[in-house]
């Protein structure tokens, strides 16, 4: 019986595992080269604040150091010598024109008065016998009864005679002056200070030391240097028409006092230098301010505020919204129509408190990105809200507290508000 062979062979039996293999290889590539042709995912705007900048009137004001000087100051010295007998007034109060200050020992000056008194008295006397001799001599030369040198002679007595009473009254009044001078009175109305000299004192007339000083107290001068550069400056601005100035009378001040405080009341300028010291290449203003309340004291060092001019349409920009290069150049990022950011080089000026006045770079109606400078960077898609930024600090805040738009910060018309430049 002949023996039969197997049915399946072993390269039979390989080949539907090879076919398996190769099937599950196709799947496994076709499914990778479908998650690559997958398109890629649309990348996220990201949340931004910004600004709209628009313009706005600005005044421009400079910080000038100065100090403070009593307008009429009046040293009280002795115009007679004497002992002095009593002080008539409180130091430190304010006493007004005429008051009497000092009174020095009389006794001596009404002596003096005295005879000044009798010496007129004699002199009237021998006035009166001599006009009367004149008026007889007269009338007897006229029939011969005299002669002509006799009667001149008398005339001539007459004369003298008028001349001795007008010395001898002259003598009486300086008696009566040097009399009145043993009372020290005050020139002028103002606030005295303390006194150098107390009872039993002895003075002299014209003594370099002064007894005591008068002031004028309100209104006070200030007097503030401004550099000759910083004027060159302003006169180009003002040709060129980047500032408008209002006239001369209505140049306001502020001033701020040594602990940083603004001052109440407002000051006007009322002279400017004409002449450059060589010294210090500055020019002296003076400004009149008032001080009812005798909070600014003669010496008082103080920065006045001065409004040079107005800035009509300035473009003021948040600091925090400009950056700078190590090489100083500076930069903002501003929202472009397609939402993307785009970095743009700008010129700054003045600052003006937390913001820098722009001069070329950036216009009206730009969105600067002041918010979100961490997290978004040049050519990114962003979606802005705005913000303003708060007063004083550069930190944004959202308009009326929803981050929508609003109304932005105004500059205000006190230099010391919004729109203080500093130098």
């Amino acid at each position: 019986m002949p023996i039969l062979k197997p049915f399946l062979r072993p390269r039979d039996l390989c080949l539907p595992l090879l076919l398996a293999l190769l099937a599950a290889a196709g799947c496994s590539r076709g499914t990778g080269e479908s998650k690559a042709a997958a398109p890629a995912a649309a990348p996220q705007a990201k949340d931004v604040g910004v600004v709209t900048l628009k313009t706005e009137r600005m005044p421009v004001t400079t910080e000038l150091a100065g100090r403070t000087v009593a307008p009429v100051i009046a040293q009280i010295r002795p115009q007679v010598g004497g002992i002095v007998q009593q002080r008539l007034f409180t130091e430190g109060s304010n006493v007004k024109a005429g008051q009497v200050l000092y009174q020095l020992d009389p006794a001596s000056f009404e002596a003096t008065a005295a005879s000044a008194r009798a010496a007129v008295r004699r002199a009237e006397t021998t006035l009166a016998t001599a006009r009367s001799v004149a008026r007889r001599n007269a009338e007897l030369v006229k029939i011969d009864a005299i002669s002509q040198q006799v009667n001149e002679q008398t005339q001539a007595a007459a004369e003298q005679a008028e001349a001795d009473v007008a010395v001898a009254r002259a003598a009486e009044q300086t008696a009566r002056i040097n009399l009145a001078r043993t009372r020290i009175v005050a020139p002028i109305s103002g606030w005295i200070e303390l006194s150098s000299v107390t009872a039993g004192a002895l003075v002299t007339a014209d003594q370099a030391t002064p007894l005591t000083t008068i002031q004028q107290l309100d209104p006070i001068n200030v007097h503030v240097t401004q550099s000759s550069a910083e004027l060159l400056r302003l006169k180009r601005e003002l040709a060129s028409g980047r500032l408008s100035r209002g006239r001369a009378d209505e140049a306001p001040i502020r001033v701020l006092l040594e602990d940083g405080s603004v001052y109440p009341h407002a000051g006007r300028l009322t002279f400017a230098g004409v002449t450059v010291d060589a010294g210090t290449g500055s020019v002296t203003l003076r400004a009149v301010v008032p001080n009812p309340d005798r909070m600014l004291m003669p010496g008082m060092y103080v920065r006045a505020v001065l409004e040079e001019g107005v800035a009509e349409d300035a473009l003021l920009v948040p600091q925090q919204a400009v950056t700078r290069a190590p090489d100083g150049s500076a930069s903002a990022l501003v929202v472009g129509p397609d939402d993307k950011l785009v970095k743009r080089p700008v010129t700054v000026g003045r600052a003006v408190a937390n913001r820098w006045q722009v001069l070329d770079g950036l216009q009206a109606g730009d969105r600067v990105l002041v918010e979100g400078s961490q997290r978004a960077r040049a050519g990114d898609l962003v979606r802005a809200s705005e913000v303003t930024p708060k007063a004083g600090t550069g930190a944004p805040a959202p308009v009326n507290g929803k981050g929508g738009p609003g109304p932005g910060p105004v500059a205000s018309a006190s230099p010391l508000v919004d729109a203080k430049i500093v130098r």
